[in-house]
């Protein structure tokens, strides 16, 4: 990662770890696209390699973001889908040019058009949404249960009762907290 910036918070599902890239939503917000050489190291670490971005182009894509944010946590929690996402999710998922190919190894894989390059790849972001917010996909939509965080994740662990967006980071910090707390009221338990 470059130096500088705010390490990634990767994933399995792409649309909801991009929805990571703003993080601590409700708390200090980090926001680890802060440049548009940033957002073309995350298309690359998921295999959307574009050339370049420009300022709008990132502007484009944090709106996808967002839309992707508001209408997973509106999934999650069981709401209507807001308008306005559900727009910017179809308008992004229509622009692109990119496609579907096949590899020897049997996996799926983005071919994006050298003519815009970042629209193909926030049409596949979009279009990965889609899947996962109309319930194509097998597992379920939940909300991080870290208070500053709140993330949606797609959990598709066998019970589908996970608690955090990510175990490392949030899970951690929440069972640290939970164990200070306990220690200060309990301080004889630690001898």
């Amino acid at each position: 990662m470059r130096a500088g910036f705010p390490d990634f918070r990767l994933g399995s599902v792409l649309a909801t770890s991009f929805t990571g890239t703003l993080s601590e939503r409700h708390g200090d917000a980090v926001e680890r696209i802060p440049t548009p050489q940033r957002l073309v190291d995350w298309l690359a670490v998921y295999g959307l390699a574009v050339d370049s971005c420009s300022p709008a182009q990132l502007d484009r894509a944090r709106e996808l973001r967002e839309a992707i944010h508001a209408a997973a946590t509106a999934a999650a929690i069981q709401n209507a889908l807001p308008a306005p996402a559900v727009h910017v999710i179809n308008d992004r998922s229509a622009q692109g040019r990119a496609t579907a190919i096949l590899t020897l190894d049997g996996e799926r894989q983005w071919h994006l058009s050298s003519a815009s390059c970042v629209e193909d790849a926030l049409s596949v972001i979009a279009t990965d949404a889609i899947s996962i917010i109309s319930g194509e996909r097998d597992g379920k939509l939940a909300l991080c249960a870290s208070p500053t965080c709140q993330a949606a994740f797609f959990d598709t662990s066998r019970s589908r009762t996970r608690k955090w967006c990510d175990m490392n980071t949030c899970g951690n910090r929440e069972k640290k907290a939970r164990f200070n707390a306990n220690q200060r009221k309990n301080p004889r338990s630690a001898e």
